[in-house]
């Protein structure tokens, strides 16, 4: 039986799918996607493209990502191998557990600082890791040179591109600050007013850091002149960031965590990224039920997997710090006998009540990429300068824009997520790789803060228990929960809410849950099929075709001697 004969939540693709066999890239901008592809054609690999597209967006999604913000790559090279690199930001040597006076006690305000200092502006730039990662990933990884992996970038800030409605949309959203900081203002707002669809948005300082970094690698910030120029303006300006800062700051290579669900394993980052962790332990939880009788966008699915969500949150604290600086129960959260333990607590009737101590300002506004090579490499990989166009300031003369990941760290001291000097940022990065015997199914990932875990794990559910391609996993109607508000996309019916209603739940009728996903899957022949959603901006890009037969010539020229 198709899913749909099950479903309670039918719905019909926006966009579609691309198929290839020797390569496909999926992020959330077509130009990032053109990028990839250009450095597969070119004769890169997977980590090549990827690092690509992460520097284009940087142009393209400016409001997303930045060179000066974090994230983490799931990595699954070409020989079997499967690693984490974790790129994410981490507080300055200079921050303390007092460095915010927090305005509340409470909810919803517990994380707000005074002033916003938090939040917006020099003092909320966290030390950066996306630069340093992206460039090690290539070096370690790629073939290509630096240089080649950038030259998209630098040709899109310097000759601009064309907004789409979704920049144009952020821009306006965020304007009252990007007004406070008068070279971010100059770019995104000029003439005081914020830039439109379709208009030309040229960024040549920015163009000008881009060939710097390509020349002098990924020391010009860690350590190297144009580090410098950065700390020393934030330095005045405010700022816990010191060019000491940069220069020591490390990436970590991680092992991922890895659950089976219903035979396929699951591989995802480890903490301090939350999402692996959630995404297992709730697959655990549902694992005992039958999803796919149950069907995609039932009440009685959707009751399931929101109590499952409701718990995971509960347990979410354990999870969301730095394993250098807080104990985290990881095997315990995974397994199964723990799933079994809390399960016990759900009730098929009736919506429960679990106390969801979650300490998090991680923003929506992040951006992902998902690729894949004729040779076996996949890289899945979530990057953010964490808020809508991150601190919301510009470096003077060089089109920065700084991340304000010091939001993500509780402002109260003495609490596991409080400021500590060198400490990482949590993150919900919800990058995943499925498999089966060891063959990849799918890879995927979205943006989406909090609510990325409970948006990879649906997906996971749409695979496996409900049979769905990766372009209908992509933009099939999701759900989430904290544990208060169950937060219903608007592509769930109302027949639907009304009966999760009944059972107790809390509903709030949204737009969308998270954003826009990047979901490749593989089949046992070699082809990938890209999938993108309308949640964003993402386009899939695959590459076919090859190379001549072997031995081909357009036409041979005739041999000497020979009669005609």
């Amino acid at each position: 039986m198709d899913w749909r004969d099950r479903a309670g939540s039918p719905f019909i693709c926006e966009k579609t799918a691309v198929a290839s066999h020797r390569g496909m890239a999926v992020t959330n901008h077509p130009l990032a996607s053109a990028a990839a592809v250009e450095m597969l054609a070119a004769g890169g690999n997977a980590i090549d493209a990827a690092v690509s597209a992460l520097f284009t967006l940087t142009v393209v999604e400016p409001m997303m990502v930045g060179i000066l913000g974090g994230g983490v790559a799931l990595i699954r090279l070409a020989d079997g191998r499967e690693i984490v690199l974790d790129g994410l930001s981490t507080a300055p040597a200079a921050a303390r557990p007092d460095s915010f006076t927090p305005i509340s006690d409470a909810w919803p305000d517990y994380m707000e600082a005074r002033g916003r200092a938090n939040r917006v502006g020099p003092k909320a730039v966290a030390v950066p890791g996306t630069l340093k990662a992206w460039c090690e990933a290539a070096e370690r990884f790629g073939r290509l040179p630096l240089p080649d992996l950038i030259a998209p970038a630098i040709r899109h800030a310097e000759r601009g591109f064309r907004l789409s409605p979704y920049l144009a949309t952020c821009i306006n959203e965020i304007a009252p600050d990007l007004a406070l900081d008068p070279e971010i203002a100059a770019v995104f707002l000029p003439g005081g007013k914020p830039l439109q669809a379709g208009d030309l948005l040229v960024q040549r300082d920015y163009a000008g850091t881009l060939r710097q970094i390509a020349a002098e690698g990924p020391a010009a910030v860690y350590g190297g002149a144009l580090g410098r120029r950065i700390a020393a303006h934030l330095e005045q300006a405010g700022s816990f960031l010191r060019f000491e800062d940069l220069a020591a700051y490390r990436t970590i290579q991680r092992e991922p965590v890895r659950g089976l669900y219903r035979g396929v394993e699951i591989v995802g980052p480890p903490p301090p990224c939350s999402g692996g962790v959630q995404t297992l332990q709730i697959l655990n939880l549902l694992e005992a039920y039958d999803v796919r009788q149950l069907g995609f966008g039932t009440a009685e699915t959707l009751h399931l997997v929101l109590e499952a969500l409701k718990i995971a949150a509960a347990d979410r604290r354990a999870v969301t710090a730095d394993p250098d600086f807080v104990d985290v129960p990881t095997d315990r959260l995974i397994s199964k006998d723990y799933a079994a333990l809390r399960r016990t607590e759900i009730d098929p009737g009736r919506a429960g009540t679990f106390d969801a101590r979650i300490l998090s300002n991680e923003s929506a506004n992040t951006t992902h990429v998902t690729l894949a090579d004729a040779e076996g490499n996949i890289v899945t990989s979530t990057q953010t300068i964490n808020s809508l166009f991150g601190a919301r300031i510009m470096i003077p003369g060089t089109g920065i824009i700084p991340n304000n990941y010091m939001y993500l760290f509780d402002p109260h001291p003495g609490k596991a997520l409080s400021l500590e000097p060198g400490k990482r940022i949590t993150s919900g990065i919800t990058a995943l790789i499925g498999k089966r015997d060891g063959r990849p199914l799918f890879a995927l990932g979205l943006p989406g803060a909090h609510r990325i875990p409970a948006s990879a794990m649906q997906a996971v559910l749409n695979l496996v228990d409900h049979g769905m391609s990766p372009q209908e996993t992509a933009e099939a109607p999701r759900v989430f929960t904290w544990g208060q508000e169950a937060e219903i996309e608007l592509g769930v019916p109302e027949a639907v809410r009304a009966k999760l209603a009944a059972l107790g739940h809390r509903i709030a009728p949204v737009d969308h849950v998270a954003g826009g996903m990047a979901i490749i899957g593989f089949g046992a022949d070699g082809a990938m099929e890209g999938a993108a959603c309308w949640r964003a901006d993402g386009v899939p890009m695959g590459m076919g075709g090859g190379a001549a037969r072997a031995g081909t010539s357009f036409w041979p020229d005739p041999r000497r001697g020979r009669s005609y």
